[in-house]
């Protein structure tokens, strides 16, 4: 995976990521995007088919359609299938899914919730040898694995090591191997054509220099990423990627203990043997190197602060030319430099021009002075030739005569080795004071050059930058202000390192860059209410902290999708790498709704107005069958609403009232008739006393009274 390179820009507006919940290839639902590089994204997803949690690889639309990406993907699936090892991220399938119209070329790989190997050195390096390498070795392990198994790397780096969390095993697997190649003899270079691929931070130099790549390369980058759990920055810095890979060819790897004081000098050795410029004096392998690796591993263990035996075995080995030659040391060509520099480097070493030598001894050489007693020096044999011999004559002064020969000697014999001895002694002071006057001007050259016209770099640390730029113009250098970093110790504003460094050594006269503290690397978190979850993720990235988890809520007043706060909140200071949570939207709340038709009409309003529901009478209504206050009808008599709609009920009256009339002494048959009028029914009977006359004598229910309408009356006739 490519998390890393870490490609992500804040993002200031836009539409919701297309491919999150998409069904790709009919099986891998799409989920949150978790990584963003320049050439894929990464995303969280669901295997359908085996309801498990994988890491999806999509490539960015448009480059599906490049013959030479996709074939590095499928190339990447390939040969992440091939290794099967715990400290390997699994690669489980490759397609490409066109059911949108376009190509989507995908990777589908073992999903590693935690973090990456960066996040780890942001926070802790520096860090002790023993965390170090207990980090680094799981590492190693995986890369032995894959040169067992014929293949290389090819970039190495903190960003594609992950880490799970403690949740999961706190594993640590190597991933991204999509500029991994096959090793064979006819695939020793780049395939890309002369293009340099990896990262510049990490690349060997005979990946610079030609382009040749085998699993030495990986060794070295191995070495180059513990050089930074060691120390917590990278061995060659520059303005321009070309600027570090020149250093990379022409400077050693400085030793860790220079930077961090107390690093056992075995350690030092590891480092020097695995980032050696000349890859035959590296381990062949990363199987070598994790032998290697044990052996520091366990002088750790046993607490050793130094083990001259260890360290004279891990020493990159010097070729007997190198020893007798002159010592020279890491190349001071003056930065910056231009492209056209850097392709001479398959030229021209620049050492060998005359105009580059420090006069200091590499790294080896140092290292082994402090291990290796000096031996004696086989002594010379004297000197027997009388001076006169390499004097040149007096001007007047005639020639030695010949010695007289010896008796028993021919005189022919004698002659000629007189005259021979002449010839010689007349040369020798000649081209012996030429030499002299050629090993001084190189002397003086090389003096010159090497050693006169440079100056040290005074020590400014700690100091504002008015005091330091007066001390340095003091020592006759010119000052400048380099890029300003972060520090966790110095204060804002104060010197926290300079170019070179105190005590390097820089021509008289050079410029020194200063390193101004910004304090301690803090950052607000962002305002992102509003925002989609992607936008949150990606301006969170732009400001060094980090996306923990998403948790759904919801809100009457934001969209779904939606953030509704932060956690911690908006304008939090906090340092680099902290976790942000998102609560997001879920839209607004739905309230579901029962019929209360024949019910109480008080209970129903009740009921719905601590639901956060609006109630209103359309209507009230007489009703024979519904009791007075109860609901006739409602609507929506139920279904899903939403906070403040309203539900709207018609409540009956009951039974409509009709006051009976007075219909005493009426005739029996007209009081019939307006008592049926008026809705009621009728019924006759004999009051006490009765006559026989047919006249209504009285009623019940009496005149006056209000009864339901259809309520029988009865007549009771005299």
């Amino acid at each position: 995976m490519e998390p890393s390179e870490h490609a992500r820009a804040a993002a200031s507006g836009g539409s919701r990521d297309p491919l999150v919940g998409r069904l790709l290839d009919s099986r891998y639902r799409i989920g949150p995007r978790i990584a963003r590089g320049g050439m894929a994204s990464v995303y969280e997803a669901t295997d359908t088919r085996l309801d498990r949690t994988v890491a999806v690889k999509v490539m960015h639309p448009g480059l599906g359609d490049d013959r030479e990406f996709a074939e590095r993907f499928v190339r990447e699936a390939r040969a992440a299938a091939r290794l099967n090892h715990p400290h390997v991220v699994g690669v489980y399938d490759q397609g490409d899914d066109t059911s949108d119209g376009q190509d989507t070329v995908f990777l589908v790989m073992e999903y590693v919730p935690g973090h990456t190997l960066r996040d780890v050195i942001r926070k802790e390096a520096p860090m002790p040898p023993a965390r170090a390498l207990a980090l680094l070795e799981p590492v190693v392990s995986a890369l032995a694995a894959a040169h067992r198994a014929g293949l290389i790397h090819r970039d190495v780096k903190p960003e594609n090591v992950l880490i799970a969390d403690e949740a999961h095993g706190g594993r640590v697997k190597v991933a991204d191997f999509g500029l991994a190649k096959a090793v064979s003899a006819d695939t020793q270079h780049t395939a890309t054509g002369g293009v340099l691929i990896g990262t510049v931070s990490y690349l060997a130099p005979e990946l610079v220099v030609d382009g040749r790549a085998d699993a030495r390369a990986d060794v070295y980058a191995a070495g180059v990423v513990l050089y930074e759990l060691l120390t917590g920055s990278k061995p060659h810095e520059g303005e321009s990627p070309i600027q570090v890979a020149y250093r990379h060819v022409h400077h050693d790897v400085p030793m860790p203990s220079d930077g961090q004081p107390g690093i056992p000098d075995y350690v030092d050795a590891l480092v020097a043997r695995a980032t050696s410029r000349d890859r035959e004096h590296r381990a062949a392998d990363a199987g070598v190197l994790l032998h290697q690796l044990h052996r520091v591993e366990q002088a750790l263990r046993e607490g050793l602060a130094a083990d001259p035996e260890l360290t004279a075995d891990l020493l990159p080995r010097r070729t007997p030319d190198a020893d007798d030659a002159d010592p020279v040391g890491n190349d001071t060509t003056p930065e910056p430099f231009d492209a056209g520099a850097l392709a001479l480097l398959t030229e021209v070493d620049p050492r060998d021009s005359g105009l580059v030598d420090d006069g200091s001894p590499d790294r080896t050489t140092a290292l082994e002075r402090h291990l290796v007693p000096t031996a004696t020096a086989p002594v010379a044999a004297p000197v027997t030739e009388p001076m006169t011999a390499t004097a040149p004559p007096g001007p007047t002064q005639p020639p030695a005569p010949a010695p007289r020969p010896a008796p028993a000697r021919a005189p022919s014999r004698v002659a000629p080795v007189a005259t021979t001895a002449r010839r010689r002694s007349a040369k020798g002071p000649v081209l012996l004071l030429l030499a002299l006057l050629l090993v001084a001007g190189i002397g003086l050259g090389a003096y010159w050059f090497g050693w006169a016209r440079y100056t040290t770099t005074p020590a400014v640390l700690n100091l504002d930058r008015a005091a330091a730029t007066a001390e340095l113009e003091a020592a006759g250098l010119e000052v400048e202000e380099g890029e300003p970093a972060y520090s966790e110790n110095v204060a804002p504003g104060l010197v926290i390192g300079t170019d070179p460094g105190p005590g390097d050594r820089v021509l008289s006269g050079g410029t020194v860059a200063l390193v101004l503290s910004l304090g301690p690397e803090r950052y607000d978190v962002p305002v992102l209410e509003g925002s989609t979850e992607d936008q949150a993720q990606d301006a969170l990235a732009a400001t060094n902290l980090v996306f923990g988890e998403s948790r759904g809520r919801w809100s009457e007043t934001v969209p779904e999708g939606q953030v509704i706060r932060t956690s911690p909140k908006a304008g939090t200071t906090l340092k680099p790498g902290a976790v942000v949570d998102l609560v997001l939207s879920r839209g607004r709340k739905p309230i579901e709704v029962r019929d209360f038709t024949g019910k109480s009409f008080d209970d129903a309003r009740e009921a719905l107005e601590a639901r956060r529901l609006e109630v209103s009478v359309a209507g009230e209504e007489f009703s024979d069958t519904v009791p007075e206050g109860f609901v006739i009808s409602q609507d929506p008599t139920g279904g899903t609403l939403f906070r403040g709609d309203t539900v709207s009920f018609v409540v009956s009256q009951g039974p409509e009232l009709v006051e009976v009339p007075r219909v005493r002494a009426m005739g029996v048959e007209a009081a019939t008739s307006l008592l049926e009028g008026l809705g009621f029914d009728v019924e006759t009977d004999e009051a006490d006393g009765y006559l026989g006359l047919g006249f209504v004598f009285s009623s019940d229910p009496g005149s006056g009274q209000s009864v339901p309408k259809g309520s029988t009356i009865t007549l009771f006739l005299i």
